[in-house]
């Protein structure tokens, strides 16, 4: 499966005491009853079947980017005993919350002096936090709190982890200085620049080949709009290019006979 440039893939402790030497981390298959591999790290906008509890509780770092996509993100989260996740705000994101392991508190409110909205919280339990509001969780228990988060839209870079906190808030602190390039659904311009780069070189190759410029235009206009609703930008390729092959599209077919 194809997940994309700059992956972080973070390699978990194993399940049951079995881990082999890629890495991977087993996970139960209920229908017969073995194990499939799985690796911790951003699959992206890829589509994704995962034992979420079980990732949860053996993510080790205070943040691993799970899925990255253009309307949601899935980070996990791992915070120790007595720390927090820290007073913060998402003025366009709403966030859902759910504890797979721990115990804690969770503060919410309309502003940093009036977190009126407080509950101590448990494994199993969902935390959802509307956009605007402030919020923290803190562990209250003797192990690490573990927990999963859903942004939508996406709150932080593909591919991000944190070891510790100290190392999320010194990345955030980067990204409020000036001049620092805003995130669209998970990624900076450049790094959106990076990614499509396998288009643009395609589309080079098509202007090498004499292909008319109409007809260039409508394929790589097309597979970026794909490549917007999730698709790798080599599946997007190949998709719009089987539309001109089969005859799917005929107004691409008659686009490429054009002189």
């Amino acid at each position: 499966m194809y997940v994309g440039p700059y992956t972080h893939p973070y390699y978990v402790q194993p399940v049951y005491g079995y881990r082999n030497s890629a890495g991977y981390w087993s996970a139960p298959n209920k229908q017969y009853g073995f194990y499939n591999r799985v690796m911790l790290k951003d699959y992206g906008s890829n589509p994704l079947v995962i034992n979420i509890n079980e990732a949860t509780k053996q993510n080790q770092n205070y943040r691993t980017a799970l899925w990255t996509g253009s309307n949601l993100q899935v980070t996990l989260m791992s915070i120790p005993p007595g720390g927090d996740i820290g007073l913060e705000v998402h003025p366009n994101v709403d966030q859902f919350l759910r504890i797979e392991q721990g115990q804690g508190v969770s503060q919410m409110g309309d502003s940093q002096n009036n977190l009126f909205y407080e509950r101590n919280v448990y494994d199993d339990d969902a935390i959802i936090i509307p956009a605007g509001t402030w919020h923290n969780v803190t562990n209250t228990g003797n192990t690490p709190l573990k927990l999963y988060s859903i942004y939508a839209p996406p709150n932080h870079p593909f591919g991000t982890v944190h070891a510790t906190k100290a190392d999320a808030v010194a990345a955030e602190e980067e990204n409020g200085q000036e001049n620092v390039p805003p995130l669209v659904y998970g990624k900076t311009p450049d790094e959106w620049v990076k990614y499509t780069e396998y288009l643009v070189d395609e589309g080079l190759e098509d202007v090498k080949r004499g292909i008319n410029a109409t007809h260039i235009l409508q394929e790589f206009i097309l597979m970026g709009l794909l490549v917007g609703k999730g698709y790798t930008p080599e599946k997007a390729y190949e998709t719009v290019e089987e539309w001109e092959r089969t005859g799917k599209s005929k107004l691409l077919q008659q686009s490429k006979k054009m002189q």
